[in-house]
C-alpha cells in the first residue's frame, strides 16, 4: 500500500492528465454531432475489422475440420463404389475369391485421421511426418492414405507423431497393386524424378489391359485393404528381362497438396505379423539344421 501511494504521489500529474483528456473526449463526442458521427464511423471500421479477422480465423479452423471430413468422405465414397462393383460382380457370378475376401476385410479395419506437418518432395527418399503417434493407435507398418489414394507406410513413431515412408521413396515398401477389373497384380516402385508418376512392376506377359485403366491396391498385404486408388496407367514398357510388363502410373494422390490423411488400423495385423515372423524364424532354423 505504501508503494502504491508513493507511486500515485510521484505520477499524479500524469494520471490527472489522462483523466482530464478522457473527460474532454467524452464531452467532445457526446455534445458535437460531427465528432460523434466521425467517432462512430471509426469505431465501426475498427469493430468491422476485428469481426472480419475473427470470422477469418473461425473459417480457417472450420475449413480444417471440413477438409478432414471431406478426405474421409472421399475415401468412403471410393470404397462404396468399389463395394458396389464387387457386389454386382458377385451377383453376376463374375467375382473372384480374392474380391470376396476384400469385402470381408472392409468390416474389420478402422481409420485414424491425421494431418501432415512435414512433407518432402525434392529428394530420392522422401518422408512425411503426421501429427498422430502411438498414443493415438498409430504403429509401425500401418498403411497411410488420403481421399485421393495411397500415401505410404508408417516407418517410425513417437507418442504423438509418426514418420511415413512416402510412395515417393526409393526404399518404400513394395505395395501390392492390381489392375482394376482384370486382377493382374504387381508391386509399386518409385525411382525419383517426377512426383506425379510411379511404376508398377512384375505384371505378367499374358495380362490384358489398356492405357487409362485404374490401378489399385489388391488387399494381398495387411497394410492396405483392396481397392485403394494408386493411379492410372500412362505408359506400358517391357521389363529388363522381357518376362513381364512395367507400367508407368500417374499417381492419383497429389503429394504437393497433401494435408489431410488417415492411417489404416487393422486390429488383426499384429496377429498376422506374429504368424509371419514365426514362419520366418522356423524357416531359418530349418535352414541351419
Amino acid at each position: 500500500m505504501h508503494n502504491l501511494l508513493e507511486f500515485l504521489q510521484r505520477h499524479y500529474h500524469w494520471l490527472l492528465f489522462v483523466v482530464l483528456e478522457a473527460v474532454s473526449l467524452v464531452l467532445l463526442f457526446q455534445y458535437n454531432s460531427y465528432q460523434n458521427s466521425a467517432w462512430l464511423s471509426s469505431a465501426n471500421v475498427v469493430a468491422g475489422n476485428i469481426y472480419k479477422w475473427r470470422s477469418s480465423l473461425e473459417s480457417y479452423v472450420s475449413m480444417r475440420k471440413a477438409n478432414e471430413e471431406l478426405t474421409l468422405r472421399n475415401f468412403y465414397m471410393e470404397r462404396q463404389l468399389a463395394q458396389l462393383r464387387r457386389l454386382y460382380a458377385e451377383k453376376t457370378d463374375t467375382t473372384s475369391q480374392q474380391e470376396r475376401e476384400g469385402l470381408q476385410f472392409l468390416s474389420r479395419y478402422q481409420l485414424i485421421p491425421a494431418k501432415v506437418v512435414s512433407n518432402e518432395l525434392d529428394r530420392v527418399d522422401n518422408l512425411i511426418t503426421i501429427d498422430r503417434g502411438e498414443a493415438d493407435g498409430v504403429k509401425v507398418g500401418m498403411g497411410v492414405a488420403c481421399g485421393m489414394g495411397v500415401v505410404g507406410v508408417v516407418y517410425l513413431t513417437t507418442d504423438h507423431y509418426a514418420v511415413v515412408i512416402s510412395v515417393l521413396n526409393s526404399h518404400s515398401s513394395r505395395i501390392s497393386c492390381a489392375i482394376r477389373g482384370h486382377g493382374y497384380f504387381g508391386v509399386l516402385r518409385w525411382y525419383g524424378g517426377d512426383a506425379g508418376y510411379a511404376y508398377v512392376e512384375d505384371i505378367p506377359r499374358h495380362a490384358r489391359f489398356k492405357r487409362g485403366d485404374w490401378v489399385e491396391t489388391n488387399g494381398y498385404s495387411s497394410i492396405f485393404p483392396a481397392g485403394v486408388l494408386v493411379g492410372r496407367i500412362d505408359e506400358v514398357y517391357n521389363s529388363s528381362d522381357g518376362l513381364s510388363y512395367k507400367l508407368k502410373v500417374r499417381l492419383s494422390t497429389d503429394f504437393g497438396r497433401l494435408r489431410d490423411v488417415f492411417v489404416f488400423n487393422d486390429p488383426a495385423i499384429e496377429e498376422q505379423l506374429r504368424i509371419i515372423q514365426s514362419a520366418r524364424d522356423s524357416l531359418k532354423l530349418n535352414v541351419k539344421e
